[in-house]
């Protein structure tokens, strides 16, 4: 078999994967142009009556709460997420890759380790937490973790882009009368463009995509995001629902495809930089 048709078969073979996996996507799409009666009859992708009225359904909203008013708090969570995440966790990951402090492998070791656990391991702790805090019902829950660094996977990111770069940098700003604060403002962070840019794509997405901490902790409507919106489509008993729901769903995803397609070269630069160095 010659190169270039081993080259022909493996491309054909990574298109036909790709169809396939994209195929859930093509059928929300499709199925956002259906009427609800005609999304629980007709499996196929392609809609006997295409109903665009979905999409004017869906930037009205559900029991009173428009699309704006959901996107606006699923954008404000994320952009907190972002910078909590960007703030602390560069911080954290500066104090583990540069600063000499007694029980910092302790620690470290401590804080890889939580990357073994999962999620819902944490979820009845924090809860009670934050319900003796009397944080119940606010956003506070969802963002005030993000500044304390709680993110194991960003820090240990970052950690490995700072032991990539050279201590002389350190060694030189302290002879120049730097600090551990400013040798990490002015020196280290400017030069964590890739490592901060893999922390903010991937801080931005999990906070837009996250549905179940959000159901955990808020129970005001009004602050209700994009997530749990859909969820009131599910709650209706009428079958037409569904066909503004699944168009809501395609514009949630809109954001965060547009944010990939954007960002996507610094995102592997990052990843690249920052987990194979060290």
């Amino acid at each position: 078999m010659s190169l270039r048709l081993r080259s022909h078969l493996w491309h054909a073979l990574c298109v036909a994967l790709g169809c396939v996996l994209l195929y859930p996507v093509l059928w929300l799409f499709t199925a956002s142009l259906k009427s609800g009666t005609e999304i629980l009859s007709n499996l196929s992708p392609i809609p006997e009556v295409f109903t665009p009225g979905n999409y004017r359904s869906a930037a009205a909203g559900i029991s009173g709460l428009s699309l704006w008013r959901l996107a606006g708090n699923s954008l404000f969570l994320s952009c907190c997420a972002v910078a909590g995440n960007v703030l602390s966790c560069s911080l954290a990951a500066y104090a583990f890759a540069r600063l000499r402090f007694r029980g910092r492998g302790v620690y470290f070791s401590a804080m890889i380790a939580t990357l073994m656990l999962p999620t819902h391991v944490m979820l009845i702790p924090q809860y009670v937490i934050f319900q003796k805090l009397g944080l119940l019902g606010t956003y506070l829950p969802l963002i005030l973790p993000k500044f304390l660094a709680t993110e194991a996977f960003f820090v240990f990111l970052v950690v490995q882009f700072i032991r990539s770069l050279p201590r002389e940098l350190d060694e030189a700003a302290v002879l120049d009368g730097c600090g551990p604060y400013r040798t990490f403002w002015h020196i280290i962070m400017p030069l964590l463009k890739p490592a901060l840019v893999t922390t903010t794509i991937f801080s931005f997405i999990w906070s837009w995509n996250d549905f179940f901490s959000q159901l955990l902790y808020l129970a005001d409507p009004h602050q209700y995001t994009l997530q749990l919106g859909l969820r009131l489509f599910v709650d209706q008993s009428d079958s037409s629902a569904y066909g503004p729901m699944f168009a809501m769903s395609v514009l949630a995803l809109l954001p965060v495809l547009l944010f990939f397609l954007a960002f996507q070269r610094l995102l592997v630069e990052g990843v690249q930089t920052s987990g194979l160095k060290g």
